[in-house]
Parts: C-alpha cells; structure tokens; sequence
C-alpha cells in the first residue's frame, strides 16, 4: 500500500516538473547548461522589448531562436505576428514539446540553429530572427554557423534581435558585419539583460 502511494505520489512529482514552467527550465539548466544559459526564464517585460523590433509590414516570416518556456513565443504573437508567420526552433527536446503543447497552431521544430538554413524552406523571406541563444556559453564553432546565417538570411529590411546578460559589448559582435546597431538595456528583466537589433542590407 505505501509502494503503491510513493510510486504515485513521484508520479504526479514527475508530471508537475514535466509541466511547470519554471522546475523545467531549472531541469534543463541542470543539464543543458550551455545551451540553456540563462538562471530563468525571461521576463514578460523582455519579450515585449524583444518582438517590438519586429518589422510588421513585410510579406515575409519570423523565426525564433530558443523558444524555451514561451515567454517571448507569445510576446511575437502579441505584437502581432500571424501565427502561420511564425516558426520556433528549439534545441531542447524537452522544451520543444512545452512548446507544441502551449502553442498547437504554431510550427515548432527541434532542432539546431546551426543547422538553420537546412530547417528552412528553401528561398524563404525573412524579415527578423529572434534569438534568446546564449551566444557567449555556446562553443565557438556553433555561434559562428548561427551568426553566418544571420547575414545570409536576413535581407532588405530583415533584423537579427538578440538579447544578452552581458551588458557590455561582447567579442562576438566584432565579427559581425552589420549596417545597423542598437541597443537598450532592460533593467527590470531578472537579471537586467540587454537587447540588441542587427541589420544587415543596406
């Protein structure tokens, strides 16, 4: 009888930290850390920040690097991004289902963004890539493919939005090749995080 209730009761501990937002990401901190890089999800606040760069006149889609828990998934949606325009891509298997499930009507992919120009319809317009990758933590070979893909992707209007704990300027900006910068720094966010906008065409 107490076998019974203590394989039950771990059970439903199982499920709860499977569904719960914040025990999840902290599982996947555990043993992602490289790839998670952050101590909590984003702020509500941040995604806003992040998604209002986003250019809404343009017949073209947006891609989100590291959807995570969903905070700025749904922050893109509110500011009005049609969810047909939408494509997550999530590294983390776990993550990836969260996603599917809170976000049914979106396209979610589990894969790399290393790998990005392959997950991709081919001659796909895109008007901005928003990325929560944590940049600094990944190894060097992987955030060189993703900001390639950056400057090759992205055309016209196009923007690359990414945020960061650093708030300095980090190394691996010098290789990018950008027309355009911005910054702002978001201190409310938990820690303060600092969001950058990237255009690469003149």
């Amino acid at each position: 009888m107490v076998g019974t209730w203590c394989r039950s009761g771990l059970g439903r501990l199982k499920k709860t930290v499977r569904h719960s937002r914040p025990l999840m990401f902290v599982n996947e901190l555990m043993h992602q850390p490289k790839f998670t890089g952050a101590i909590c999800p984003s702020s509500r606040k941040l995604g806003r920040y992040m998604a209002k760069h986003i250019p809404l006149n343009h017949d073209g889609i947006v891609i989100e690097l590291g959807g995570g828990t969903g905070v700025i998934t749904q922050a893109i949606l509110d500011h009005g991004v049609p969810a047909d325009k939408l494509i997550v891509i999530e590294f983390s298997n776990v993550f990836a289902q969260h996603l599917q499930r809170r976000f049914p009507h979106l396209t979610i992919i589990n894969g790399n963004a290393a790998d990005l120009d392959a997950l991709l319809p081919p001659d796909v317009r895109i008007n901005a890539i928003v990325s929560s990758l944590p940049l600094i933590s990944l190894p060097p070979e992987v955030r060189s493919r993703i900001l390639h893909h950056w400057q090759t992707l992205l055309k016209d209007e196009g923007r690359a939005i990414q945020f960061t704990y650093n708030l300095r300027q980090t190394q691996w900006q010098a290789s990018l090749n950008a027309c355009h910068y911005s910054s702002e720094i978001v201190w409310t966010n938990v820690p303060p995080a600092r969001v950058m906008t990237f255009r690469f065409a003149a």
